[in-house]
């Protein structure tokens, strides 16, 4: 994970309006870092899409979630696969087989417009992040937006249905345990917006990290003694398990060992139906971008309808291990390279981006095997030459809003973040009860009946 952000003010200009806003944006006491590196990290004025548009990004990200599923249920019926195809480590496929087939509850696709329609060139269905950002940049724009909506409206109350929907059934109030990397601050605001969430039902709110979880006596796990029905997990499944370079000049880590103690802790509660654990550990599978390789290069294992999602919405993907370095070199301008479990913009190569040395050093220095190669397209700019990325929240397989970030080269932590907002009113969102039943069984595909 990338070090924490600099929250650098610059000089304030009398004729700049952004300090005001920026003022506006850290009353909400969430959101208190409105630069980075001297310059405005949210931009007040919004993108606006129309419902057709929505319709479109939403479907493209239900389509591909889906996909996502039924590669999980292949997995499920072909254990040797994520060895053998994914190269999962001991202890990611100890994660799998705890919990497959369920990976999902929360996700964030990240999505593009291009001159054929939406591209969702990968999902983070681990630990996805920006909801604070999100929520409140859509209510302060839509308080000046009269006959607009904010789509991450209902995001809280989706969220929370599923949460709950994982607790055991006997539990009055719940207890919630946030497990994060403590060390680190990137997320708190979004930490903060799930305990304001969760608090305002009447839930319980722990937090801490893997290192502050301990047994209970009756087989459930708790956080700082206290024990937890349900633990939100925003620590990695990456960082539960082995830590393996993935540059071949990289130093070892010094703490490369799983998280053995705290990892068997949580899955045995979960086994024995002491807990629940949104994400599930099975997003170790559907986090490893290794999956939209899988998508293409084993495109006949899925239905005619997950195969249709395929060549509508993603881009072709290829392991980087399958193609001869000479394509790679020679074809710098069509291909990004992507690291398995890279996120956030870090371990992106896009060809286009670098010279022919820097091209050249990636294509010989990535270990081949934790790295896929991925066909660039070309997403609509603004007349800045930057590309927005609709970063799509799903929650049981439904889409659930927005978080949008606008840059003219690969989205990292340097994205403009804008508020979004929508013509219209969507539909409503589904119950609670339709959001559970969705994100454990995905039976009947959204995507399969839009195709």
């Amino acid at each position: 994970m990338a070090g924490t952000p600099v929250a650098l003010a610059p000089r304030m200009d009398a004729s700049d309006p952004y300090p005001t806003f920026a003022a506006r944006l850290k009353a909400t006491g969430l959101l208190s870092d409105p630069w980075l590196d001297g310059k405005p990290r949210f931009r007040q004025r919004p993108l606006v899409l129309s419902t057709s548009d929505l319709a479109a990004l939403y479907q493209a990200a239900e389509g591909v979630l889906a996909v996502l599923h039924e590669l999980a249920v292949i997995c499920t019926a072909e254990p040797q696969l994520v060895q053998h195809w994914f190269g999962l480590t001991r202890a990611q496929q100890i994660m799998w087989a705890a919990s497959a087939p369920a990976w999902h509850g929360i996700a964030r696709a990240d999505v593009f417009m291009s001159e054929n329609g939406p591209v969702v060139c990968e999902v983070n269905c681990d630990t996805p992040s920006g909801e604070a950002e999100a929520v409140e940049l859509g209510a302060l724009a839509v308080a000046e937006q009269s006959g607009h909506v904010d789509p991450c409206l209902n995001l809280g109350n989706r969220l929370c249905g599923l949460v709950e929907s994982m607790a055991p059934p006997t539990t009055e109030r719940p207890v919630v345990g946030f497990v994060y990397p403590t060390e680190f601050s990137e997320d708190l605001s979004m930490m903060a917006l799930y305990r304001r969430w969760f608090e305002g039902r009447g839930w319980r709110v722990v937090l801490g990290s893997p290192f502050n979880l301990c047994a209970t006596s009756d087989g459930g796990v708790a956080l700082f003694g206290s024990r937890c029905d349900v633990l939100l997990r925003h620590y990695k499944t990456d960082w539960w398990g082995e830590r393996l370079p993935v540059w071949r000049d990289e130093p070892v880590f010094s703490d490369p060992g799983p998280l053995l103690g705290p990892l068997g802790l949580v899955l045995g509660a979960v086994l024995r139906g002491r807990v629940g654990v949104v994400n599930p550990f099975g997003a170790v599978l559907a986090q490893n971008k290794l999956t939209f390789a899988f998508m293409w290069e084993e495109m006949n294992r899925f239905p005619v309808w997950a195969q249709q999602i395929i060549r509508r919405f993603v881009p072709r993907t290829l392991r980087m291990e399958g193609l001869a370095p000479g394509t790679l070199l020679g074809e710098r301008m069509g291909w990004v390279l992507k690291s398995d479990y890279g996120c956030e913009g870090a371990e992106v190569v896009v060809g286009a981006e670098v010279d022919d040395g820097l091209w050249a050093t990636a294509v010989r220095q990535a270990v081949p095997q934790r790295w896929i190669a991925q066909e660039r397209f070309c997403p609509c700019r603004d007349q800045d030459g930057a590309a927005v990325n609709y970063g799509v929240y799903l929650i049981g397989g439904k889409a659930a809003g927005l978080f949008c970030r606008i840059q003219a080269t690969a989205t990292d932590r340097r994205a403009v973040t804008a508020p979004v907002l929508v013509a219209r009113a969507p539909e409503e969102a589904r119950s609670a009860s339709d959001i559970v039943a969705g994100m454990r069984r995905f039976e009947v595909p959204l995507s399969a009946r839009c195709t």
